[in-house]
């Protein structure tokens, strides 16, 4: 049985990095005492898979977690097991059951939704995001390599002074980030609060 959990990762776990959440769930799944399917090999590991990775001092409400068992358990079963052993910052949002013969989510992830926050005014905002958009191409730099931030930018908007909505494409080997954003927009992104509103996967 595979099983799909959505699940919000709040303050209390903004700076906990994606290996360290990838344990924290397999803790909280033996905790539960589910029938977790292990892989094969010299070094069995639970067979649990995050989806895109979340940098640290996001937060979401947009997780998405595989989890593989060996028996067929229903979902409000799975969800009453969970509940009581979830660790501060993590709380499910929704569990429902995947074809065990899709592929991992992490293929699937076509783009994401964030909301930022900034602590202070940003008086020109919706100038800065209009100068943005209206840019042939971002180069950056990441990892050393560059790459063309433009057409990762699918829908940027100011909401206020205070405030960005952002969607953001993810192609394989191109991800769309807020951080790099907001960096081209001049704004430091330390200063803001991200937020992970919504994952949007292909239509399989």
């Amino acid at each position: 049985m595979r099983i799909q959990i959505t699940f919000s990762k709040t303050a209390a776990m903004r700076y906990t990095s994606h290996l360290d959440l990838q344990r924290a769930w397999e803790r909280t799944l033996r905790r539960a005492r589910l029938p977790l399917a292990y892989s094969q090999g010299f070094n069995p590991h639970p067979k649990i898979n995050l989806g895109e990775a979340l940098p640290l001092g996001f937060t979401s409400d947009a997780e998405i977690i595989e989890v593989w068992l060996e028996e067929e358990i229903a979902l409000r079963e799975i969800e009453s097991a969970l509940t009581p052993v979830l660790p501060p910052g993590i709380r499910v949002q929704d569990i429902q059951e995947a074809d065990i013969h899709h592929p991992k989510i992490q293929t699937l992830i076509q783009s994401t939704i964030y909301s930022v926050n900034f602590s202070e005014a940003v008086p020109d905002l919706r100038a800065r995001v209009s100068n943005l958009l209206g840019r042939s191409n971002i180069v950056r730099e990441r990892r050393g390599r560059e790459y063309d931030l433009r057409p990762l930018i699918l829908d940027l908007r100011s909401e206020g002074e205070r405030r960005l909505h952002m969607h953001l494409r993810t192609l394989p080997g191109a991800t769309g980030r807020p951080d790099e954003v907001l960096l081209t927009l001049g704004i430091d992104p330390t200063s803001t609060h991200i937020h992970r509103s919504e994952v949007i996967l292909k239509d399989e």
